[in-house]
Parts: C-alpha cells; structure tokens; sequence
C-alpha cells in the first residue's frame, strides 16, 4: 500500500493509495461545492449541475457517457451534499484511462441548453417525490431550522420554485466560479502505478481551469426551536432532533464518532436496548455530523404520534446519563470494534477507501490508512470521551416532527 500526492500545473490535487494485490480501481473528483456554496437565487444548483455532467460535452454525448462506462463494467455515480459533490467510477485497472477520460468531460461538460430544459423537469419530478418521504422532509427542515441564516441551511434539492427559475446562464457561471482545477482533488484507489495515473491525470484534466474558490465559515449558533410540519396522510410521526458537536477539524470528532455509536447505533446501543429493542418505537438513533466548521449531534425517532412525548423523554434521560455519567470501558471496547471492523471492510475495497481518501484530503488535507485509522480509535480512552462531553454535551436545541401531530410538549 502506498499513498502519493502530486499537483498538476493547472492547480489539481491528485492524490492516490495503491495497491497492487487487489483487482480493481476506483478513481472520483472531490469538487469543493455544495449547497452551502449557493445563493438563494441559485439554490439546488450543484445538484441540478451533478446530473447536467452526465451529459456530456460537443464530443461526448450523454449516450457515449452512459455507454462507455457500461461497455467498461464501470459502478459509476455521482453524489451532491452540503458541502462536497463526487464522480466517481470503479472499473477493471485496464479501463482506467477510458473511465479518466469520461470522469474529465464530467468536469466540463458543455450545459447545452436543450439539456438544461429536459433535466429541469427531471429534477422538479424528484423534487415532488422526495417531498414524499418523511425521512427527507425532516432532514431537510431540520437542517434549514438548526442552520437558520448560515449556509448549512441551504437544501440540497433547491424547492420547485428555486429550480424553476434557474436559467442556464446562472448555471453557467457557477460552474465556471466553483468548478477550478484548485478546487477540486482527484482521488485514486486500487491497482495501478503512479506514473501511467499522472499521465492519464495530465491528458485527461489538464485542461480544466485554474483558479480556487473561497468558502464562508461562520460560526452557527443554533437557538431552542421546535417546528412541526402536519401531514395527516402519514402513519407515525417522524422527530429528528440536533445539537452542536464538534467540527470537521477538531480532534474530538474521533470520540464523538464512538460515543455516537455506544448511544444511538442501530444495534446494541444504548437507545436500541431502551426503545427499539422492547418495541417502544420502529426506529431511535443518534449520530455525529461533521462539517466545514461546525459539527452536530443528529437524533431520530420514529414512532406511534401518541407515544412521542414519553420516547422522547427516554431518549433525553439516556444523554443527560452519558453527559453526567459518561460510558462504561465495555462499551468503549464494543464501540472501538464497531468501527474498527467498518473501517478494515470498507477498506478492503478500493471503492471503500476511495471515500475515506477524498474526505481525509478535502477536509483536513491529510492522508490517513487503514492502520492509521485503527491506531486513532484504539488509542481513544475514557477520558477523551469525558473531554467530548464536557465541551460538547449531547444535548439538542432544536426538534422537528413530520406527520400528523399539530402540537408536542417536550419540554
């Protein structure tokens, strides 16, 4: 295994883990954009700008994106959040030139306007279809309620009427402002050497443009809310809950991923042997959340409308017992190889390290392996569990509920 960093003259970050005994590649661009990079006037633009890059360029067509990776056995797609949006395919190691030279057109693609006004409908239909699923719509609100006035806030989608009235000139120019060869880092994992991999990076993205982008980092400071979107149509009722948590570059974000797991996992934890397990809801968790500056506890419940109150009093009995108390060293140990043995297996495949690689470098412009990453959790010690709770208790300031209640007293 072996890690190599290299910039390109245009400005582009390549970064790779090789590794010869495995038999496949996986190669993604980690573009520094997301929401939280938009304005209202263009909101849900970087997803909108995720599905425009399937289509292709003037020597590519859409038809030759999609044909040429499945001709190539490729597992390709591409994601937008917040803050990151990734390409990225995993093929056999003699197709990773083709896959570079589709993943570079992806990069600048040509936002041709007969594209632009077929996807549009494209994605208000997904937007009318997720408006459907409680599970988004409580993220959404929360994330837009937790986050009021700070670029968090901003949904992934954009709404109907955002989308609607996008025009392509705006499209255009946000392409051009956020999608720069500095702003972006190519990620490679799996069997291939380092040279061929920077002269493909060299013919392939050495046209992309120069340039960085700047990113605001204020500081959130949520205030106690509770907001409930009514939809009698809808059987129970959906409450997520969240709370300030350390940031994506503090160095207890490594504690707050174990103590997530030894109070909210989905099995074996804490909220799983008070409510899930005996059949007080369908589903409680709690998970940690990291950002570019700023960092949330997130809690779900999911639950008859009539029983929310007195889970939802459980679930704070069970943090304000960690805040106070702390956890237990067995409980430590489970949640310590919890995560080591997530770590090991996406590790074993380069599609699994490819993420671990790009959100490592994006974020903190570090590499870390696999054995780097099991030495970190197990070095964590009680007490670095104490110092995550005395500056960040899990305690929630705001709640949002979707489904048919119209009214919550939680206290």
């Amino acid at each position: 295994m072996q890690f190599h960093q290299h910039t390109l003259p245009n400005g582009l970050q390549v970064i790779a883990e090789l590794n010869p005994s495995v038999h496949s590649v996986a190669a993604g661009f980690f573009v520094r954009t997301g929401a939280r990079d938009e304005t209202e006037a263009v909101s849900g633009v970087s997803h909108f700008l995720e599905h425009m890059a399937f289509k292709g360029d003037n020597r590519i067509s859409a038809d030759d994106v999609n044909r040429i990776f499945d001709e190539v056995g490729a597992n390709y797609n591409a994601s937008t959040g917040e803050e990151v949006t990734i390409y990225y395919a995993a093929v056999l190691p003699e197709y990773l030139d083709a896959t570079m030279e589709l993943l570079s057109v992806m990069m600048q693609p040509s936002l041709a306007q007969e594209d632009f006004d077929m996807e549009k409908n494209v994605i208000l239909e997904e937007i009318g279809m997720y408006d459907d699923l409680p599970s988004f719509t409580v993220y959404d609100t929360i994330m837009a309620t937790h986050f009021a006035e700070h670029p968090l806030g901003r949904s992934v989608l954009g709404t109907k009427e955002s989308v609607a009235a996008l025009t392509s000139e705006q499209m255009q120019t946000y392409h051009s402002n956020r999608y720069r060869a500095g702003n972006m880092t190519l990620v490679v994992a799996g069997n291939t050497d380092f040279d061929s991999l920077l002269a493909m990076a060299e013919k392939h993205c050495g046209s992309i443009p120069t340039g960085q982008c700047e990113r605001d980092l204020p500081e959130s400071i949520p205030k106690q809310t509770l907001r409930l979107v009514t939809k009698g149509s809808i059987v129970q009722q959906h409450v997520m809950q969240m709370g300030p948590a350390p940031k994506g570059t503090d160095e207890l974000r490594y504690a707050a991923e174990l103590l997530s797991v030894v109070v909210g996992d989905d099995s074996g934890s804490r909220l799983f042997w008070e409510l899930v397990d005996p059949g007080h809801v369908d589903s409680a968790d709690v998970g940690y959340n990291e950002y570019d500056g700023a960092g949330t506890w997130m809690s779900y419940l999911g639950c008859q409308p009539d029983r929310v109150e007195e889970n939802i009093a459980v679930m704070t009995r069970v943090f304000e017992e960690v805040n106070n108390n702390g956890i237990l060293q067995p409980e430590l140990e489970q949640a310590q190889n919890k995560v080591a043995s997530r770590i090991v297996l996406r590790g074993e495949r380069p599609m699994g390290r490819l993420s671990s690689l790009g959100g490592n470098w994006v974020y903190r412009k570090e590499y870390k392996s696999v054995a780097d990453d099991l030495k970190t959790v197990r070095a964590l010690s009680l007490a670095d569990i104490d110092a995550l709770l005395k500056q960040y208790p899990i305690r929630m300031s705001t709640t949002v509920g979707v489904g048919p209640r119209e009214q919550l007293d939680i206290g």
